[in-house]
């Protein structure tokens, strides 16, 4: 029996998996890490972090599995996407990394803009210049730290950087570069048009493989430090949306998925490269080779109801009631002591700024209507339903380009709240399914090491092999109409706002 080891380099956590050949999940572990935020806006971390993390859960999994590491046939990467680890000659970290979620570096998207035009760029790239993305953070460490990007040797993405540390390569794959706002997606290789009119240096950026394909082999050092065999296998992998899309299945027409995170990301997969004039949504290269997939970003969804429980936590009445239940769980059921609605009460995830519809880095989290009936419950059941309006921001765009289906696949943390899939299948009106694995990205980059090794001979083979729906949870007619009306409301705030957050983000 051949086994798979799948990563996921995550913004709170490194998670690594085995499954064997017929896609059990074996052993499964994870370690958290912090993040950073030095300022207002800003998210870094450390990558030392997610290599101690990264040791850390091989050397469990392997241990808990059991599996003779000579039976590992190949390694599939995972990761946050967009994240910029700067490195210099020897290797070494030269700062900390700047993150997905980081809204520093607006004036350098307008820099972009203003080297190829609004519309010009979004014609090369098929997206928006995004704070987040990754070029615009190569454009600020030129202009605010110069001594720093003097010293660049690579620029590479965090699962990259785990690619690095097992094997002393530096590589990438084209899901993941895509979202560095530097490829041309239709090519699925670097833009030299968009590098040179940036005035990057091309040999900053590592060489980008399809996603199923060997890309470097476990070193020796490696080897001794996590327990793997020196010269296994390590595949492209996937940044971690397209990876979650591989490990859900949704490697074929028609199919949308939900991903509920930290970030929320609205999923489609895509036989040929979609274009927006207006860049609305992510039009990336998909982890299935010679595909592609539109994506909305919500940045802000399961890290919302974090923030709400490391703040507060579950309310002291409900952990009296449940004395043996988990803090989400206990939040769950205080979302559940409330109507659909909040009575009244509306909240805007905006906790780091916005991606999609707005592309607002300026945006900031808001509760809305709040009066004397309001108590813990509410606020709880609100994150919950305000995430769900963010989504159907993102499913919305995608049902206007043209892209349909009857259900929507959810996987991710948010999966496993029963009133969080039916609220978001009442604000959708559609049905939700869930499905036999829960693994996402991680479980993603095991099928993609699997078919690069000859495992499986293809993506497709691979998930018809193995994935299956689990449960399917149907829209409340009633409910749906009224999360209609609200979801009025919902969008109108933004608007009125929109100023006054720009305005309230000059003070900071």
């Amino acid at each position: 029996m051949k086994y798979l080891l799948g990563m996921d380099i995550g913004t709170s956590s490194t998670r690594a998996i085995i499954i064997d050949q017929n896609g059990k999940l074996i052993a499964s572990a994870s370690s958290d890490y912090p993040l950073i935020t030095p300022k207002p806006g800003w998210a870094e971390q450390n990558p030392q972090d997610w290599w101690d993390a990264s040791i850390k859960v091989i050397k469990k999994v392997l241990q808990d599995s059991k599996v003779d590491p000579k039976d590992i046939a190949g390694i599939g990467p995972s990761g946050q996407m967009h994240g910029s680890v700067f490195i210099d000659k020897n290797g070494d970290v030269i700062r900390p990394a700047i993150l997905w979620c980081d809204q520093r570096t607006q004036p350098q998207c307008d820099e972009i803009y203003n080297t190829f035009g609004y519309e010009g760029y979004i014609k090369l790239s098929f997206n928006k210049a995004l704070t987040g993305f990754t070029a615009p953070k190569i454009l600020w460490l030129r202009e605010n730290e110069p001594q720093n990007y003097e010293k660049i040797y690579k620029v590479i993405l965090p699962k990259d950087y785990i690619r690095f540390r097992l094997s002393g390569v530096f590589a990438t794959e084209v899901s993941d570069a895509s979202g560095t706002g530097l490829l041309d997606i239709k090519k699925r290789n670097w833009s030299d048009e968009i590098i040179e009119g940036l005035k990057i240096k091309k040999d900053i950026l590592p060489e980008c493989f399809e996603s199923y394909e060997v890309t470097a082999k476990v070193s020796k050092e490696a080897a001794s430090l996590t327990g793997l065999i020196e010269g296994t296998p390590i595949v492209g992998g996937a940044g971690d949306q397209p990876g979650g899309a591989v490990g859900s299945g949704i490697v074929k027409p028609g199919l949308i998925s939900d991903y509920i995170g930290t970030s929320g990301v609205v999923f489609c997969y895509c036989d040929e490269p979609v274009y927006d004039s207006e860049g609305r949504l992510h039009s990336f290269c998909h982890a299935v080779p010679g595909k592609w997939f539109l994506m909305g970003v919500t940045l802000s969804a399961a890290g919302s109801l974090k923030w709400y429980n490391d703040c507060f936590g579950p309310s002291e009445a409900i952990k009296k009631k449940y004395p043996d239940m988990k803090k989400y769980k206990l939040l769950d059921k205080q979302a559940e002591n409330v109507s659909c609605g909040s009575d009244g009460l509306i909240f805007l995830p905006y906790l780091t700024g916005e991606r999609t519809p707005h592309a607002d880095p300026h945006a900031r989290g808001v509760f809305f209507g709040i009066s004397y009936v309001h108590g813990q419950d509410h606020f709880v059941r609100a994150i919950l339903e305000g995430v769900a309006f963010s989504q159907y921001d993102c499913l919305r765009l995608m049902q206007q380009v043209g892209v349909k289906s009857d259900k929507v696949i959810l996987f991710g943390g948010g999966a496993a709240s029963h009133i969080w899939k039916q609220i978001i299948a009442d604000v959708f009106g559609l049905k939700i399914a869930t499905l036999n694995v829960e693994e996402g990205p991680s479980y993603g980059g095991a099928l993609l090491a699997g078919v690069g090794c000859g495992i499986y001979s293809s993506v497709q083979e691979a998930t018809d092999k193995i994935i299956k729906e689990k449960e399917e949870i149907l829209p409340n007619e009633e409910n749906f109409k009224k999360y209609s009306k609200i979801y009025e409301i919902y969008r109108s705030i933004y608007k009125d706002l929109k100023d006054d957050f720009a305005k309230l983000a000059l003070l900071n």
